[in-house]
């Protein structure tokens, strides 16, 4: 479903089971990133109400993974700690489409996010899968299910903006650059990305 090209080694999960804390102050930054990237599309784009109306909630959404995350934190005892660069994302955003349109732009954006939450689905996946502890594979079921929706939200929404077949076309040319970073970045066991 998630058709990304390049899957993450499934080794990561082990070495992130014993980095937890990292793990985790970097997820919640990822929540937390996620929640403003999508504040600053709705301001950008405050006139284009559909967008305002599909991006919203996902505002909320994300915020609330935070909260949740940071509960997660809280309950073992871990600080938030400092934010760490994300790498992975300052890539994918280098080939975000300078000028043309804005409405290029704007796809090649919601791509970008849809590409995100599509490796955050697949990581989450594989802690919800191979986690020892319960309440922790819960949670990360719950929010693999709710980053798919994401990520097919946005790909349905660049498509609303765009004819399907060039959305489809650059979707396709951005998984083969996702897949190129990932192969690139170093390997970090306390990443989420």
């Amino acid at each position: 479903m998630l058709h990304l090209k390049l899957p993450t080694d499934p080794r990561w999960v082990n070495i992130a089971e014993r980095n937890l804390e990292e793990i985790l102050v970097d997820h919640a930054y990822c929540e937390q990133k996620a929640a403003t990237t999508c504040i600053s599309l709705i301001v950008n784009h405050a006139p284009n109400a559909r967008l305002v109306e599909v991006v919203a909630p996902i505002v909320a959404e994300e915020w609330e993974h935070f909260q949740r995350v940071l509960a997660q934190l809280k309950k073992r005892g871990f600080q938030l700690g400092i934010a760490r660069k994300d790498e992975y994302v300052e890539q994918l955003l280098k080939h975000v489409t300078k000028g043309n349109s804005e409405n290029v732009r704007l796809v090649d954006r919601l791509l970008v996010c849809a590409l995100i939450e599509a490796r955050s689905c697949e990581r989450f996946k594989l802690l919800w899968q191979n986690l020892e502890e319960v309440e922790l594979k819960d949670f990360y079921y719950e929010l693999m299910t709710s980053e798919a929706g994401h990520y097919v939200t946005f790909i349905e929404l660049a498509r609303e903006m765009m004819p399907r077949e060039k959305v489809d076309r650059r979707w396709q040319e951005f998984l083969k650059i996702e897949a190129q970073i990932i192969e690139k970045l170093e390997w970090r066991s306390d990443r989420i990305h």
